[in-house]
């Protein structure tokens, strides 16, 4: 490839223009799809795609399309993968250019819906050496077929490509870092700041107790110190979310996913909380049950309890995992029919029984203080 084979300027000044364009865009997708907009501008193409190859550079696992709306698109059915044609660019990755694709002995053929298509031009794009994607374009409008001075130019932003391509990737990479220290600093700030003064808040606040004397002071002030308590708990939580940085799916994560899913159907945001070692305790098969009878509570709060308010906890104890559900309804003595709930079939958690009972735990039911249902699942651990 050698631009000094283009002695016509406005072609030359049409390359600098795309180069420039598809350099300015760093977020990853735009900038392909402004790619392969630019390649089709340039050699008047009336299509484009750029497939880009899977981790082990065997097929296609992204194609964007330009030169077809979405209902084309979508009426064609699946995006091709790299057969035929298309194909030949992955096992061998170099510019091809054909009068007429169908006429290829590797041709696979058009899907129904397929607008035709003749004149075919296909250029690699690679990212430090390695083959990133394939530039197809196709149907030179107004010529029977795309010229050698169309492949220069084409092969020309596709190097320019592989560079913006590096750079959207080395800038997504400074952002993400950039995301991970924050987390860091804020789960530093957390615990440095935060959960040192509302311990040093609380020892204050105990030492007020045993001296306090006036009538119900002591009892607000041990109130006080169990709601720092609580606080501290849920902070310790949030740091470990902000430090774990989501390297793999965790059984929190998965509560946490699911809770929020389900605020759909409960109509508020229930409260979620963890005690304990959770992600390093708790197994596959007891992960899997507990968010099964979690998915089961909570659809039964919504349901039946009238609840304005649920608290979820998971806790990891003395060999035990446990999953609470509170909620602040109607109780287990009426359900939203006027009848009567109960901790068998009437809560529709007959399978959540059965789920403790596989794995030699339990399930119960108890009223709290301040009335409701308390649900608690517990099963033990090491099975």
């Amino acid at each position: 490839m050698s631009l000094l084979r283009i002695d016509d300027p406005v072609k030359l000044r049409r390359l600098m223009s795309s180069m420039l364009l598809i350099e300015a865009n760093l977020a990853l997708p735009a900038l392909l799809r402004r790619l392969v907009e630019e390649a089709c501008a340039m050699v008047g193409a009336r299509y484009g795609a750029l497939g880009v190859l899977n981790p082990d550079r065997s097929a296609l696992d992204e194609f964007i399309v330009v030169g077809m709306d979405d209902d084309e698109v979508a009426g064609i059915g699946s995006l091709p993968t790299g057969r035929g044609v298309l194909g030949l660019l992955i096992s061998d990755p170099r510019p091809l250019r054909l009068p007429d694709i169908a006429a290829h002995p590797e041709s696979f053929g058009f899907p129904a819906n397929h607008p035709p298509m003749s004149s075919f031009l296909g250029v690699p794009i690679k990212v430090r050496d390695a083959v990133y994607g394939n530039l197809y374009l196709t149907d030179k409008v107004g010529w029977g077929e795309f010229t050698e001075d169309d492949q220069v130019l084409v092969e020309a932003l596709a190097v320019s490509a592989g560079i913006a391509i590096e750079n959207a990737q080395l800038h997504n990479r400074v952002q993400e870092l950039a995301v991970l220290d924050d987390r860091d600093r804020i789960a530093r700030d957390l615990h440095d700041a935060v959960i040192q003064r509302l311990f040093a808040v609380g020892l204050a606040l105990q030492g007020m107790v045993r001296t306090a004397s006036a009538t119900g002071l002591s009892e607000r002030l041990t109130k006080a110190v169990a709601d720092i308590d609580e606080t501290i708990r849920q902070i310790r939580s949030t740091i470990f979310e902000l430090t774990s940085h989501g390297e793999a799916q965790s059984l929190r994560a998965d509560v946490l996913t699911l809770v929020r899913e389900l605020d759909a159907i409960t109509g508020f945001e229930s409260m979620v909380r963890f005690d304990g070692p959770v992600d390093a305790a708790v197994g596959d098969e007891i992960a899997q049950e507990l968010l099964s009878t979690l998915r089961e509570a909570l659809t039964n709060v919504a349901r039946h309890a009238r609840a304005s308010a649920a608290q979820v906890t998971v806790s990891v104890a003395d060999g035990w995992c446990t999953l609470e559900v509170v909620d602040d309804g109607v109780g287990i003595a009426a359900s939203a029919d006027g009848g009567t709930r109960t901790d068998g079939g009437g809560m529709g958690l007959v399978n959540a029984q059965r789920r403790a009972e596989k794995l030699k735990g339990e399930l119960a039911f108890s009223v709290p203080e301040g009335g409701g249902t308390a649900l608690t699942w517990r099963v033990p651990l090491g099975r």
